[in-house]
Protein backbone atom coordinates (compact mmCIF):
# COMPACT_ATOMS: atom_id res chain seq x y z
CA UNK A 1 0.00 0.00 0.00
CA UNK A 2 1.13 3.58 -0.60
CA UNK A 3 1.95 5.90 2.28
CA UNK A 4 -1.11 7.98 1.38
CA UNK A 5 -3.38 4.96 1.51
CA UNK A 6 -1.99 4.02 4.90
CA UNK A 7 -2.66 7.53 6.23
CA UNK A 8 -6.25 7.29 5.01
CA UNK A 9 -6.89 3.93 6.70
CA UNK A 10 -8.23 5.67 9.82
CA UNK A 11 -11.95 6.36 10.05
CA UNK A 12 -11.43 10.12 10.39
CA UNK A 13 -12.18 11.84 7.05
CA UNK A 14 -9.30 13.68 5.43
CA UNK A 15 -11.21 16.98 5.63
CA UNK A 16 -11.39 16.62 9.41
CA UNK A 17 -7.73 15.69 9.69
CA UNK A 18 -6.75 18.77 7.71
CA UNK A 19 -8.95 21.18 9.66
CA UNK A 20 -6.77 24.14 10.77
CA UNK A 21 -6.34 24.78 14.48
CA UNK A 22 -4.67 28.20 14.09
CA UNK A 23 -5.67 31.30 12.15
CA UNK A 24 -2.35 31.27 10.28
CA UNK A 25 -3.34 27.96 8.69
CA UNK A 26 -6.77 29.15 7.53
CA UNK A 27 -6.94 29.98 3.82
CA UNK A 28 -9.20 32.73 2.52
CA UNK A 29 -11.47 35.06 4.51
CA UNK A 30 -8.76 37.71 4.80
CA UNK A 31 -11.49 40.33 5.29
CA UNK A 32 -12.25 38.71 8.67
CA UNK A 33 -8.87 37.35 9.69
CA UNK A 34 -6.35 40.04 8.74
CA UNK A 35 -4.70 42.40 11.17
CA UNK A 36 -7.30 44.60 12.82
CA UNK A 37 -10.21 42.55 11.45
CA UNK A 38 -13.00 41.33 13.69
CA UNK A 39 -12.11 37.68 14.24
CA UNK A 40 -8.47 38.60 14.77
CA UNK A 41 -9.56 41.18 17.36
CA UNK A 42 -11.83 38.70 19.15
CA UNK A 43 -8.95 36.25 19.50
CA UNK A 44 -6.31 38.83 20.40
CA UNK A 45 -8.51 40.34 23.11
CA UNK A 46 -9.83 36.92 24.20
CA UNK A 47 -13.33 38.36 24.27
CA UNK A 48 -15.67 36.03 22.33
CA UNK A 49 -18.91 37.55 21.12
CA UNK A 50 -22.05 36.08 19.60
CA UNK A 51 -21.75 35.71 15.84
CA UNK A 52 -23.75 34.52 12.87
CA UNK A 53 -21.34 33.11 10.28
CA UNK A 54 -23.02 33.22 6.88
CA UNK A 55 -21.29 31.55 3.99
CA UNK A 56 -21.32 28.68 1.51
CA UNK A 57 -20.44 25.10 2.48
CA UNK A 58 -16.76 24.43 3.04
CA UNK A 59 -15.81 28.07 3.54
CA UNK A 60 -14.56 27.58 7.11
CA UNK A 61 -17.48 28.41 9.42
CA UNK A 62 -17.00 25.49 11.81
CA UNK A 63 -13.22 25.84 11.72
CA UNK A 64 -13.35 29.51 12.72
CA UNK A 65 -15.81 28.82 15.54
CA UNK A 66 -13.52 26.13 16.96
CA UNK A 67 -10.43 28.33 16.71
CA UNK A 68 -12.25 31.19 18.47
CA UNK A 69 -13.22 28.87 21.30
CA UNK A 70 -9.75 27.38 21.70
CA UNK A 71 -7.86 30.65 21.50
CA UNK A 72 -10.19 32.45 23.94
CA UNK A 73 -10.10 29.61 26.47
CA UNK A 74 -13.82 28.88 26.09
CA UNK A 75 -15.57 25.55 26.27
CA UNK A 76 -16.84 24.61 22.80
CA UNK A 77 -20.14 22.77 22.47
CA UNK A 78 -21.44 21.94 19.01
CA UNK A 79 -25.03 21.23 17.98
CA UNK A 80 -26.54 20.66 14.58
CA UNK A 81 -29.98 22.17 14.01
CA UNK A 82 -30.69 19.23 11.69
CA UNK A 83 -30.46 16.63 14.46
CA UNK A 84 -31.00 18.67 17.65
CA UNK A 85 -34.11 20.09 19.26
CA UNK A 86 -35.06 22.53 22.00
CA UNK A 87 -34.39 19.92 24.70
CA UNK A 88 -30.79 19.57 23.52
CA UNK A 89 -30.38 23.34 23.64
CA UNK A 90 -31.72 23.52 27.19
CA UNK A 91 -29.31 20.79 28.34
CA UNK A 92 -26.44 22.88 27.00
CA UNK A 93 -27.84 25.97 28.74
CA UNK A 94 -27.92 24.18 32.10
CA UNK A 95 -24.32 23.07 31.60
CA UNK A 96 -23.34 26.61 30.62
CA UNK A 97 -24.93 28.00 33.78
CA UNK A 98 -22.58 25.80 35.80
CA UNK A 99 -19.64 27.06 33.74
CA UNK A 100 -20.73 30.64 34.31
CA UNK A 101 -20.63 30.16 38.09
CA UNK A 102 -17.02 29.04 37.64
CA UNK A 103 -16.24 32.04 35.40
CA UNK A 104 -15.88 29.72 32.41
CA UNK A 105 -17.16 30.98 29.03
CA UNK A 106 -19.28 28.57 27.00
CA UNK A 107 -19.43 28.90 23.23
CA UNK A 108 -22.42 27.13 21.75
CA UNK A 109 -21.90 26.53 18.05
CA UNK A 110 -25.10 25.76 16.14
CA UNK A 111 -24.54 24.46 12.63
CA UNK A 112 -27.35 25.09 10.12
CA UNK A 113 -29.01 27.46 12.60
CA UNK A 114 -31.51 28.51 9.93
CA UNK A 115 -33.14 25.08 10.33
CA UNK A 116 -34.28 25.93 13.86
CA UNK A 117 -37.81 27.35 13.90
CA UNK A 118 -38.76 30.62 15.59
CA UNK A 119 -39.61 29.01 18.94
CA UNK A 120 -36.30 27.14 19.00
CA UNK A 121 -34.36 30.29 18.14
CA UNK A 122 -36.29 32.23 20.80
CA UNK A 123 -34.89 29.83 23.41
CA UNK A 124 -31.40 31.29 22.93
CA UNK A 125 -32.34 34.92 23.54
CA UNK A 126 -32.31 35.31 27.35
CA UNK A 127 -29.15 33.21 27.68
CA UNK A 128 -27.28 35.15 25.04
CA UNK A 129 -28.44 38.38 26.64
CA UNK A 130 -27.33 37.48 30.18
CA UNK A 131 -24.02 36.02 29.02
CA UNK A 132 -24.73 32.39 29.91
CA UNK A 133 -23.65 31.40 26.41
CA UNK A 134 -21.81 32.95 23.52
CA UNK A 135 -23.75 31.80 20.48
CA UNK A 136 -22.02 31.21 17.16
CA UNK A 137 -24.49 30.18 14.49
CA UNK A 138 -23.50 28.94 11.04
CA UNK A 139 -25.80 29.22 8.07
CA UNK A 140 -25.68 28.88 4.31
CA UNK A 141 -28.90 30.89 3.99
CA UNK A 142 -29.43 34.63 4.21
CA UNK A 143 -29.85 35.28 7.96
CA UNK A 144 -32.11 38.25 7.18
CA UNK A 145 -34.76 35.73 6.17
CA UNK A 146 -33.86 32.70 8.28
CA UNK A 147 -32.76 34.04 11.70
CA UNK A 148 -35.16 35.91 13.96
CA UNK A 149 -34.58 39.65 14.30
CA UNK A 150 -34.02 39.68 18.10
CA UNK A 151 -31.24 37.12 17.70
CA UNK A 152 -29.67 39.08 14.85
CA UNK A 153 -29.70 42.24 16.97
CA UNK A 154 -27.71 40.42 19.68
CA UNK A 155 -25.12 39.03 17.25
CA UNK A 156 -22.66 40.19 14.63
CA UNK A 157 -23.31 38.80 11.18
CA UNK A 158 -20.08 37.91 9.38
CA UNK A 159 -20.16 36.98 5.70
CA UNK A 160 -17.72 34.31 4.53
CA UNK A 161 -16.83 34.17 0.84
CA UNK A 162 -16.48 31.00 -1.27
CA UNK A 163 -12.86 29.94 -1.49
CA UNK A 164 -11.33 30.76 -4.86
CA UNK A 165 -9.33 28.32 -6.96
CA UNK A 166 -6.05 29.64 -5.57
CA UNK A 167 -7.16 28.99 -1.99
CA UNK A 168 -8.54 25.54 -2.78
CA UNK A 169 -5.27 24.67 -4.50
CA UNK A 170 -3.40 25.61 -1.32
CA UNK A 171 -5.64 23.29 0.69
CA UNK A 172 -5.07 20.41 -1.75
CA UNK A 173 -1.29 20.90 -1.84
CA UNK A 174 -1.12 20.95 1.95
CA UNK A 175 -3.11 17.72 2.10
CA UNK A 176 -0.90 16.20 -0.59
CA UNK A 177 2.16 16.97 1.53
CA UNK A 178 0.47 15.38 4.55
CA UNK A 179 -0.26 12.28 2.46
CA UNK A 180 3.26 12.15 1.00
CA UNK A 181 1.95 12.64 -2.53
CA UNK A 182 4.69 13.93 -4.82
CA UNK A 183 4.20 15.58 -8.22
CA UNK A 184 4.48 12.21 -9.96
CA UNK A 185 1.71 10.72 -7.87
CA UNK A 186 -0.50 13.85 -7.96
CA UNK A 187 0.28 15.92 -11.09
CA UNK A 188 -0.47 19.63 -11.32
CA UNK A 189 -3.29 19.06 -13.84
CA UNK A 190 -5.03 16.74 -11.37
CA UNK A 191 -4.65 19.33 -8.61
CA UNK A 192 -6.15 22.00 -10.89
CA UNK A 193 -9.07 19.75 -11.75
CA UNK A 194 -9.71 18.92 -8.09
CA UNK A 195 -9.82 22.66 -7.37
CA UNK A 196 -12.15 23.38 -10.29
CA UNK A 197 -14.58 20.61 -9.33
CA UNK A 198 -14.75 21.71 -5.70
CA UNK A 199 -17.07 24.66 -6.31
CA UNK A 200 -15.17 26.70 -3.71
CA UNK A 201 -15.81 24.03 -1.04
CA UNK A 202 -12.63 22.86 0.68
CA UNK A 203 -14.44 19.88 2.18
CA UNK A 204 -15.52 18.71 -1.28
CA UNK A 205 -11.98 19.11 -2.63
CA UNK A 206 -10.48 17.03 0.20
CA UNK A 207 -13.23 14.43 -0.05
CA UNK A 208 -12.58 14.02 -3.77
CA UNK A 209 -8.82 13.80 -3.16
CA UNK A 210 -9.36 11.18 -0.47
CA UNK A 211 -11.43 8.98 -2.76
CA UNK A 212 -9.04 9.50 -5.67
CA UNK A 213 -6.14 8.28 -3.52
CA UNK A 214 -8.08 5.18 -2.55
CA UNK A 215 -9.06 4.46 -6.16
CA UNK A 216 -5.53 5.01 -7.47
CA UNK A 217 -3.72 2.72 -5.06
CA UNK A 218 -0.07 2.83 -6.14
CA UNK A 219 -0.89 4.37 -9.52
CA UNK A 220 -0.76 8.12 -10.35
CA UNK A 221 -3.90 10.17 -9.74
CA UNK A 222 -4.88 11.09 -13.29
CA UNK A 223 -7.48 13.63 -14.42
CA UNK A 224 -9.78 10.80 -15.44
CA UNK A 225 -9.48 9.29 -11.99
CA UNK A 226 -10.26 12.67 -10.41
CA UNK A 227 -13.41 12.88 -12.56
CA UNK A 228 -14.40 9.40 -11.45
CA UNK A 229 -13.91 10.34 -7.81
CA UNK A 230 -15.78 13.64 -8.12
CA UNK A 231 -18.57 12.37 -10.39
CA UNK A 232 -21.02 15.16 -11.21
CA UNK A 233 -20.87 17.94 -8.68
CA UNK A 234 -24.28 19.03 -7.45
CA UNK A 235 -24.63 22.77 -8.16
CA UNK A 236 -24.67 25.02 -5.13
CA UNK A 237 -28.27 26.05 -5.68
CA UNK A 238 -31.32 25.81 -3.47
CA UNK A 239 -34.62 26.42 -5.22
CA UNK A 240 -36.14 27.57 -1.93
CA UNK A 241 -33.18 29.60 -0.74
CA UNK A 242 -31.29 32.79 -1.42
CA UNK A 243 -29.19 31.32 -4.23
CA UNK A 244 -32.40 30.81 -6.20
CA UNK A 245 -33.03 34.55 -6.11
CA UNK A 246 -29.39 35.47 -6.68
CA UNK A 247 -29.07 33.45 -9.88
CA UNK A 248 -32.39 34.57 -11.40
CA UNK A 249 -31.40 38.15 -10.52
CA UNK A 250 -28.09 37.71 -12.31
CA UNK A 251 -29.94 36.22 -15.30
CA UNK A 252 -32.32 39.18 -15.55
CA UNK A 253 -29.58 41.77 -15.06
CA UNK A 254 -27.44 40.09 -17.73
CA UNK A 255 -30.29 40.25 -20.26
CA UNK A 256 -30.94 43.86 -19.25
CA UNK A 257 -27.28 44.62 -19.89
CA UNK A 258 -27.45 42.87 -23.28
CA UNK A 259 -24.84 40.31 -22.22
CA UNK A 260 -26.15 37.17 -23.92
CA UNK A 261 -23.13 35.10 -22.82
CA UNK A 262 -23.77 35.78 -19.14
CA UNK A 263 -27.53 35.31 -19.54
CA UNK A 264 -27.11 31.86 -21.07
CA UNK A 265 -24.55 30.88 -18.42
CA UNK A 266 -26.99 31.70 -15.61
CA UNK A 267 -29.81 30.01 -17.51
CA UNK A 268 -27.70 26.85 -17.76
CA UNK A 269 -26.94 26.97 -14.02
CA UNK A 270 -30.60 27.21 -13.15
CA UNK A 271 -31.66 24.39 -15.44
CA UNK A 272 -28.83 22.10 -14.33
CA UNK A 273 -29.83 22.70 -10.72
CA UNK A 274 -33.40 21.60 -11.46
CA UNK A 275 -35.12 25.00 -11.55
CA UNK A 276 -38.70 24.95 -12.81
CA UNK A 277 -38.44 26.01 -16.49
CA UNK A 278 -41.87 27.66 -16.27
CA UNK A 279 -40.50 29.98 -13.56
CA UNK A 280 -37.74 31.09 -15.92
CA UNK A 281 -40.17 31.48 -18.82
CA UNK A 282 -42.53 33.61 -16.71
CA UNK A 283 -39.67 35.93 -15.81
CA UNK A 284 -38.83 36.35 -19.49
CA UNK A 285 -42.45 37.25 -20.27
CA UNK A 286 -42.22 39.99 -17.65
CA UNK A 287 -38.82 41.10 -18.94
CA UNK A 288 -40.12 41.45 -22.51
CA UNK A 289 -42.48 44.24 -21.44
CA UNK A 290 -40.50 45.67 -18.54
CA UNK A 291 -37.12 46.05 -20.21
CA UNK A 292 -37.75 45.86 -23.97
CA UNK A 293 -41.27 47.19 -24.39
CA UNK A 294 -41.61 49.69 -27.22
CA UNK A 295 -38.08 49.06 -28.53
CA UNK A 296 -39.15 45.65 -29.89
CA UNK A 297 -42.83 44.94 -29.21
CA UNK A 298 -42.60 41.49 -30.81
CA UNK A 299 -40.39 40.35 -27.92
CA UNK A 300 -43.51 39.88 -25.83
CA UNK A 301 -44.99 37.55 -28.45
CA UNK A 302 -41.79 35.49 -28.41
CA UNK A 303 -41.70 35.32 -24.62
CA UNK A 304 -45.35 34.25 -24.37
CA UNK A 305 -44.81 31.66 -27.11
CA UNK A 306 -41.80 30.40 -25.19
CA UNK A 307 -43.85 30.02 -22.02
CA UNK A 308 -46.51 28.05 -23.93
CA UNK A 309 -43.83 25.87 -25.52
CA UNK A 310 -42.24 25.17 -22.13
CA UNK A 311 -45.64 24.35 -20.67
CA UNK A 312 -46.57 21.97 -23.49
CA UNK A 313 -43.22 20.36 -24.30
CA UNK A 314 -41.44 20.17 -20.94
CA UNK A 315 -37.84 19.32 -20.18
CA UNK A 316 -35.41 18.58 -21.66
CA UNK A 317 -36.62 19.54 -25.15
CA UNK A 318 -37.98 22.92 -24.07
CA UNK A 319 -34.41 23.99 -23.31
CA UNK A 320 -34.13 24.96 -26.99
CA UNK A 321 -37.03 27.37 -26.55
CA UNK A 322 -35.59 28.87 -23.37
CA UNK A 323 -32.13 29.42 -24.84
CA UNK A 324 -33.68 30.82 -28.04
CA UNK A 325 -35.81 33.30 -26.15
CA UNK A 326 -33.08 34.34 -23.69
CA UNK A 327 -30.66 34.97 -26.56
CA UNK A 328 -33.15 37.18 -28.41
CA UNK A 329 -34.16 39.12 -25.30
CA UNK A 330 -30.53 39.72 -24.33
CA UNK A 331 -29.58 40.95 -27.80
CA UNK A 332 -32.73 43.05 -28.34
CA UNK A 333 -32.79 46.85 -28.03
CA UNK A 334 -33.92 47.90 -24.57
CA UNK A 335 -36.52 50.46 -23.53
CA UNK A 336 -37.95 51.32 -20.13
CA UNK A 337 -40.50 53.75 -21.54
CA UNK A 338 -43.47 51.48 -20.81
CA UNK A 339 -42.17 50.63 -17.35
CA UNK A 340 -41.58 54.27 -16.44
CA UNK A 341 -44.96 55.30 -17.87
CA UNK A 342 -46.65 52.58 -15.83
CA UNK A 343 -44.97 53.82 -12.66
CA UNK A 344 -45.98 57.43 -13.30
CA UNK A 345 -49.53 56.42 -14.23
CA UNK A 346 -49.94 54.50 -10.98
CA UNK A 347 -48.48 57.38 -8.98
CA UNK A 348 -50.77 59.91 -10.69
CA UNK A 349 -53.82 57.70 -10.20
CA UNK A 350 -53.00 57.39 -6.51
CA UNK A 351 -52.54 61.12 -6.06
CA UNK A 352 -55.65 62.03 -8.08
CA UNK A 353 -57.90 59.08 -7.40
CA UNK A 354 -61.21 60.99 -7.35
CA UNK A 355 -60.98 63.47 -10.23
CA UNK A 356 -64.27 63.76 -12.05
CA UNK A 357 -64.36 62.22 -15.53
CA UNK A 358 -64.87 65.06 -18.06
CA UNK A 359 -68.47 65.18 -19.35
CA UNK A 360 -67.46 64.74 -22.97
CA UNK A 361 -65.82 61.40 -22.11
CA UNK A 362 -68.75 59.95 -20.19
CA UNK A 363 -71.10 57.35 -21.58
CA UNK A 364 -74.50 58.74 -22.72
CA UNK A 365 -77.02 55.89 -22.99
CA UNK A 366 -80.04 58.20 -22.30
CA UNK A 367 -81.31 61.48 -23.74
CA UNK A 368 -81.10 63.15 -20.32
CA UNK A 369 -77.40 62.38 -20.16
CA UNK A 370 -76.91 63.79 -23.64
CA UNK A 371 -78.77 66.95 -22.61
CA UNK A 372 -76.42 67.29 -19.62
CA UNK A 373 -73.43 67.26 -21.95
CA UNK A 374 -72.38 63.66 -21.59
CA UNK A 375 -70.32 62.56 -24.63
CA UNK A 376 -70.71 66.03 -26.17
CA UNK A 377 -68.61 66.64 -29.25
CA UNK A 378 -67.40 63.06 -29.45
CA UNK A 379 -67.29 61.51 -32.91
CA UNK A 380 -67.14 57.83 -33.69
CA UNK A 381 -64.05 58.16 -35.88
CA UNK A 382 -60.78 56.28 -35.72
CA UNK A 383 -58.08 58.51 -34.34
CA UNK A 384 -60.57 61.25 -33.35
CA UNK A 385 -58.99 63.77 -31.00
CA UNK A 386 -61.49 65.69 -28.91
CA UNK A 387 -60.68 69.43 -28.73
CA UNK A 388 -60.99 69.30 -24.93
CA UNK A 389 -58.60 66.38 -24.64
CA UNK A 390 -58.99 63.17 -22.67
CA UNK A 391 -57.85 64.06 -19.17
CA UNK A 392 -59.44 65.94 -16.27
CA UNK A 393 -58.60 69.64 -16.24
CA UNK A 394 -56.39 69.28 -13.16
CA UNK A 395 -53.93 67.00 -14.96
CA UNK A 396 -54.51 67.98 -18.56
CA UNK A 397 -50.76 68.39 -19.20
CA UNK A 398 -49.85 64.95 -17.90
CA UNK A 399 -47.04 63.33 -19.94
CA UNK A 400 -46.19 59.80 -18.87
CA UNK A 401 -43.82 59.21 -21.76
CA UNK A 402 -41.36 61.98 -21.07
CA UNK A 403 -37.80 60.75 -21.43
Amino acid sequence: MSDAYTVLMSTTPLAEKMRPSNLKDVVGQEHLLGAGKIIRKIIDKKQPTSLILWGPPGSGKTTLARIIAEKTGSEFIELSAVTSGKADVMRVIEHAKGNKRLAQTTILFVDEIHRFNKAQQDAFLPHVEDGTIVLIGATTENPSFEVITPLLSRSRVLVLQPLDKKNITKVIKKAAKELNLDAKKLPKKSIDLLAELSGGDARVALGNLELAVQLAGKNPITEELVKTAAQKRVPGYDKAGEQHYNVISAFIKSMRGSDANAALYYLARMLQAGEDPKFIARRMVIFASEDIGLAAPAALNLAVSTFLAVERIGMPECEYNLYHCASVLAKAEKSRVVTNAMSLAKQTAKEHADLAIPLHLRNAPTQLMKDLGYSKGTKWEAGFKHPEGFLPEEIKNLNLFKQ
